[in-house]
């Protein structure tokens, strides 16, 4: 059996091929990775979230020592070329170590790693450099590229991109972002701390649209009144021209904003491009990958991570490489392939990495709609003395659990620390727990303080709600 994985320098590709190496000369004969990346090394590590934290790192700083009342003195600017230099530096050894793990994994008897393009032929037949490859199973881990949207002018007036943003040395005076989701939330505060003038266009309402009301309100105070950003809510551009000093986006509203430079943070589609599916069976439209990684069109193609477009998150993308390199093996076999099972778990830097937002699990309305009855608590970050003291006093956290039995639905937290907290809540949620078992012991004074409140509230609630007449919301 033959089986070939394109995109192996990715997050998903890798761990498909870590995963299916010690079934080579068994149940498998051959195991082809291909990938033609240059340097290589996937997404996240290259261009995503890795060198991300760098530059973020350097925003948060600044901002910390520019709103602490009790420092004096000018605060410190960002010496681009030293953030870019660091995080040159610490991506290509990531990046090299992520190729030499796919090039140790290749010196298998049975293993090769083809540095090419792949393109299919027909359904089990590739075009790889100059080669033809026949393959038993196909397991496409080729991630995502940016989204562009199709907007009047966009492509004559030019734009920024979050991958240019960890690359500048330079940076303009003023800005414009289309796109106000993951990478314009953490995007954005580095740039203002920068010193570029930012405003924002927001489609909606508020953003986080995943997360309860409280959460995307919290936001637009935090970046309005602290990163001094301008966000405008309830529009959409209609369209964008050049000016003699950068660019003018034209909104539904009939306002317009100007701006020195544009920046496109407007999302990713799965990179699918240059494969040739139009050549199989496969059809990549919406659906068009099954829980189990396996294209509906052909149970032989497996898509795993960002290139199926369902939950495009990195630990994500390792999870469902596993689940195919496990799947394709169990199919080889005869037996039950199995589908990928996760409760949602995320979490984006917002703040500049200060204030980090956590997804996990239900929302109410989401625990509502799978027929849950819920005791929802919240708490203020301001609630607990130790943020004030360490003067990160913004945000709020909210847990969600079952109020018949206890059990922890979901987490939603946007405040300091709650990216540190999200592993405890990940397992107490996970792992199916009791609310009432969890044990009432506060180390103070410490940041989880704001899980002991809620965990002692909810626990609180849902042993009242046991009771004739007790409140289940």
């Amino acid at each position: 059996m033959h089986i070939v994985v394109i995109g192996a320098y990715g997050s998903a590709g890798s761990a498909i091929a870590e995963e299916l190496q010690s079934h080579v000369g068994g149940v498998i004969d051959q195991l082809t990775l291909v990938d033609d990346g240059d340097p290589g090394g996937g997404l996240c590590i290259l261009e995503g979230c890795m060198p991300s934290k760098e530059v973020l790192s350097a925003a948060e700083h600044r901002f910390q020592g520019r709103t602490d009342e009790r420092l004096e003195g000018r605060p410190q600017e960002i010496n681009l070329t030293a953030t870019v230099d660091r995080k040159d530096g610490h991506t290509g050894g990531w990046a090299a170590h992520r190729r030499e793990g796919v090039h140790e994994i290749a010196e298998t008897d049975g293993i090769e790693f083809i540095d090419e393009t792949a393109e299919f032929l027909d359904d089990r037949t590739l075009q790889v450099g100059d080669r033809t490859i026949e393959a038993d199973y196909v397991a496409i881990a080729t991630g995502s590229s940016l989204n562009i949207p199709d907007l009047p002018g966009l492509n004559d007036v030019g734009f920024t991109t979050s991958a240019d943003v960890l690359d500048a040395t330079r940076l303009p005076d003023s800005g414009v972002v289309m796109g106000f989701g993951a990478v314009g939330l953490e995007m954005t505060p580095y740039l203002a701390e920068a010193g570029v003038d930012i405003t924002v266009i927001e489609h909606d309402e508020r953003p986080l649209d995943d997360h309860p009301p409280a959460f995307g309100d919290a936001l637009l105070e935090l970046y309005r009144e602290e990163f001094d950003i301008d966000i405008r809510t309830e529009v959409y551009e209609d369209r964008v021209e050049s000016t003699p000093e950068g660019v003018r986006v034209h909104l539904d509203s009939g306002e317009s904003v100007t701006a020195a430079e544009l920046f496109c943070f407007t999302g990713r589609n799965p990179n699918l491009d240059r494969l040739g599916l139009e050549h199989t069976s496969v059809t990549p439209e919406r659906g068009w990958v099954d829980a189990t990684m396996q294209t509906t069109d052909d149970p032989r193609v497996y898509v795993p991570g960002d290139a199926n477009g369902r939950d495009p998150v990195l630990h994500v993308a390792k999870e469902q490489g596993r689940l195919a390199g496990q799947n394709i093996v169990a199919a080889a076999q005869g037996n039950p392939v199995e589908p990928y099972q996760h409760i949602s778990h995320k979490v984006t830097f917002a703040g500049a990495g200060l204030y980090p937002v956590v997804q996990i699990g239900h929302t109410t309305r989401s625990a509502h709609e799978a027929g849950h009855a819920t005791v929802t608590v919240s708490r203020d970050a301001a609630d607990d003395g130790v943020f004030r003291a360490k003067d990160v006093p913004h945000g709020l956290a909210q847990m969600v659990v079952d109020a018949t039995d206890g059990t922890v639905l979901g987490y939603h937290a946007m405040h300091y620390h709650a990216d540190a907290m999200a592993k405890t809540m990940q397992v107490l949620i996970e792992m199916g727990l009791d609310i009432r078992d969890v044990p009432d012991r506060a180390y103070h004074p410490t940041t989880p303080e704001i899980l002991d409140g809620l965990i002692r509230e909810a626990a609180a609630q849902v042993a009242d709600a046991e009771w004739p007449g007790g409140l289940m919301l």
